[in-house]
């Protein structure tokens, strides 16, 4: 019964359209009164689940995210990325894929992402005669890139609610060719469909052109090795390479590009603090509705249920990734991450697969999840900043969708994908 009434409230004020937080918080408030606890039990998990000294790597990672959308990167390396292939059939489709994964290699926040790329080429791609949904589709669908590739702050938290077992180099280093492989995938959905529409190319400005463009994006994209390089290396830990990330974005922005004036300053600061402080206290209850999934042996139960159906790991794999694809409809990441962890890391070890695999799938489906309908809050910001409906989105995603989906598979059921990279490091 206790687990009934901590999935019933969480389902039944989701669907009230609660914010999911507070979802979370009040079915575990509403399982431990059940359960005769004492309601302090509640509010000990939410300070647990917030007190890592690992979570520190999240709001600076979003605050040098911030710093580089208002600081110029996000235009030049969309300047980069058009001298290199603004020239081909539907070219700004290809840039705007290109720009998303170069970006999301420095913010690694796929909301960032599709805001400060959406916001530059959305209108440049409606000026020069793409329909506003296929520029849509681009870029919301380019920006869930920036989940896989490093510094995606979701890999800390999917190693964080593993228990701090899992190395976050190695889930660093695990999500870079699928990250490549999407964006891949993406640019030729981008160039087909953009074929058939009749889009028109570019001019190639030359390699005069693409050299000075090349040498303007230089500052940003030097952030992406030092993250990695670094904690790859060993020579500073995930958390310390955040605070790297912000004092260097400091430095090209105001030193270099000359952008960041203290008011954009002052909003990046806010709006980092906001970002913050909703991600924190959604894992702060997440922690409380996993620990009363752990202490109600759901995920025990949830083992048993899987090898009553099937003992092919191939067959589980399938099942986990559509369970997935469709709460990721519904639910947001940060919670999906922390709740789906303890429920299905016991399965898949069970079965053999490698937890690092597994994260990538689990974040590549949740990434999916941000451009579906309710709460696909990427593809709410692509509409807003393209100036389209939700449904006129919708009606002509699919192949990105698809190349989407396509990508998972590979990931899901060919281990080398995720687990080449990292072994090499080793």
């Amino acid at each position: 019964m206790a687990i009934t009434i901590l999935f019933g409230v969480f389902t039944l004020l989701l669907l009230i359209g609660t914010p999911v937080a507070f979802c979370l918080g009040l079915a575990s408030l509403a399982t431990i009164l059940y359960m005769g606890l004492p309601p302090v039990v509640v509010f000990q998990q939410i300070n647990s689940g917030m007190n890592a000294f690992s979570m520190l790597a999240i709001p600076f990672f979003i605050f040098a995210g911030d710093l580089m959308m208002r600081g110029g990167i996000a235009d030049r390396l969309i300047g980069m990325a058009a001298s290199m292939l603004g020239h081909l059939r539907g070219g700004l489709g290809q840039v705007n894929v290109v720009a998303s994964t170069l970006f999301g290699g420095i913010s690694g926040s796929a909301v960032a992402d599709a805001s400060a790329i959406g916001g530059i080429m959305i209108p440049q791609m409606d000026k020069r005669g793409y329909a506003r949904d296929y520029a849509v589709n681009v870029t919301v669908s380019a920006a869930i890139i920036a989940l896989l590739i490093p510094p995606s702050h979701n890999m800390i938290i999917y190693s964080l609610a593993a228990g701090g077992t899992i190395s976050i180099a190695d889930l660093f280093t695990a999500g870079i060719v699928p990250g490549l492989l999407l964006a891949l995938a993406l640019m030729i959905t981008a160039y087909v469909v953009a074929r058939r529409r009749g889009y028109p190319a570019g001019v190639f400005p030359g390699w005069g052109g693409v050299l000075r463009a090349v040498v303007a994006a230089v500052p940003g994209i030097l952030l992406i090795g030092i993250i990695f390089g670094g904690v790859r290396s060993g020579i500073f830990t995930a958390t310390e390479s955040s605070c790297i990330a912000v004092v260097y974005a400091l430095l090209v922005t105001v030193l270099v590009y000359r952008e960041l004036d203290f008011p954009a300053f002052w909003d990046a600061t806010l709006g980092a603090v906001r970002t913050t402080a909703m991600v924190l206290l959604v894992i702060g209850t997440a922690g409380a509705f996993g620990w009363l999934m752990a202490f109600l042996q759901v995920p025990k139960a949830t083992i048993e249920l899987m090898q009553s159906i099937s003992d092919n790991k191939y067959v589980i794999l399938l099942l986990i990734n559509i369970i997935l694809l469709v709460l990721g409809t519904f639910m947001d990441m940060a919670p999906m991450i922390i709740i789906c962890t303890p429920i299905f890391l016991p399965l898949i070890k069970a079965f053999g697969i490698d937890p690092v695999q597994f994260g990538v799938i689990l974040i590549l489906n949740a990434g999916i999840g941000l451009n579906t309908p309710p709460v696909g809050s990427v593809l709410f910001v692509g509409c807003a900043v393209g100036k389209i409906s939700i449904g006129e989105a919708m009606k002509t995603i699919w192949p990105f969708f698809g190349a989407s989906v396509a990508v998972l598979m590979l990931v899901t059921y060919i281990p080398a994908v995720t687990l080449w990279l990292p072994a090499l490091f080793r």
